[in-house]
């Protein structure tokens, strides 16, 4: 009983975070389920049926509260559920020893850039409100759908910074949009693993509670971001980037740093991602008349305005 009542908090921080920051709900689950000496296929089968469901919320969730791009949606989320069924069904015999740090070592730089970026200069805005490409989208969902569905979680740290970069979309609906579209993800690799592992590896009770923890989570997520500053939301994002995938690569075989040095190293992360923090809030407070939510959106719709006029006297 300990143990369900522990996943379920898992599940609900987990999707809480998830909600927020677009990304960690399969990577902590992930994680937990690994710990207590579950197998790689079964630990990620069992996320990803518990996301099925908080994924289908959860995108309910934010389209209520207004952050998913349908566009955005479509383009990365089909492509992402042929990723996943593949790498779903070929976790069993796939090793990622080599491309874990690989792919670490990307989402590392791009965290780096999302955090430095955020905080030192608040939303980039270049670029905001121009659509983003399908030859962008789908191979990114192709590859955010292979490698949530081997390593065990993914979609987000792939998805959220790669979007969050291109600086076409406001944050909050690039994780809004990223958390619907991991929906149809979750039951691409739910299909896969089935048709790799059966139903025998997997104990059903981890994922209703994994599930109900999500769920309760996921609406309360969806409301924060509708209210988090720009600039304050990517730089929680950058470090939560930065943090998870130092873990890997301290841990990978490339490495295989000391817990002293692992220690170091996170304590070191914290510190710069607190201090980031900290300073993007007395940046929003300086100049809250720009850098709100409510400032952002107006923007977007004068831009909306603009291009529509442009169009109309062509």
């Amino acid at each position: 009983m300990r143990a369900l009542i522990l996943l379920g908090l898992v599940g609900f921080a987990a999707q809480l975070v998830d909600g927020s920051l677009g990304m960690a709900y399969g990577v902590t689950s992930t994680t937990l389920l690994l710990a207590i000496g579950t197998n790689a296929a079964a630990a990620s089968a069992t996320v990803h049926l518990a996301e099925i469901g908080t994924t289908l919320v959860s995108g309910l969730s934010h389209w209520r509260f207004g952050n998913v791009d349908w566009k955005v949606v479509a383009k990365i989320g089909v492509p992402g559920a042929i990723g996943a069924f593949a790498g779903a069904t070929f976790l069993s015999s796939l090793s990622t020893e080599v491309a874990a740090p690989v792919m670490s070592i990307i989402l590392l730089v791009l965290g780096a850039y999302i955090l430095v970026r955020f905080t030192a200069l608040g939303l980039p805005r270049g670029n905001l409100g121009k659509p983003l490409r399908k030859r962008f989208l789908a191979p990114l969902g192709l590859l955010a759908g292979f490698v949530d569905s081997t390593g065990g979680g993914g979609w987000g740290p792939v998805g959220t910074p790669a979007i969050l970069a291109s600086g076409r979309l406001a944050p909050r609906k690039v994780i809004g949009s990223i958390d619907t579209s991991e929906f149809l993800v979750a039951i691409a690799a739910s299909a896969g693993f089935f048709v790799g592992l059966g139903s025998e590896n997997i104990t059903f009770s981890w994922v209703v509670v994994l599930l109900i923890g999500g769920v309760i989570a996921a609406p309360i997520a969806a409301w924060l971001i509708r209210h988090i500053p720009p600039r304050i939301l990517g730089s929680s994002v950058g470090g939560i980037i930065v943090l998870t995938n130092a873990r890997t690569l301290l841990r990978s075989d490339w490495i295989d740093a000391s817990s002293s040095v692992q220690t170091v190293a996170y304590v070191t992360i914290a510190v710069i991602w607190a201090a980031a923090i900290a300073y993007s809030v007395r940046e929003y407070r300086r100049d809250k008349a720009n850098e709100s939510v409510e400032a952002i959106e107006s923007g977007l719709r004068r831009k909306a305005g603009d291009t529509e006029e442009e169009t109309a006297s062509a």
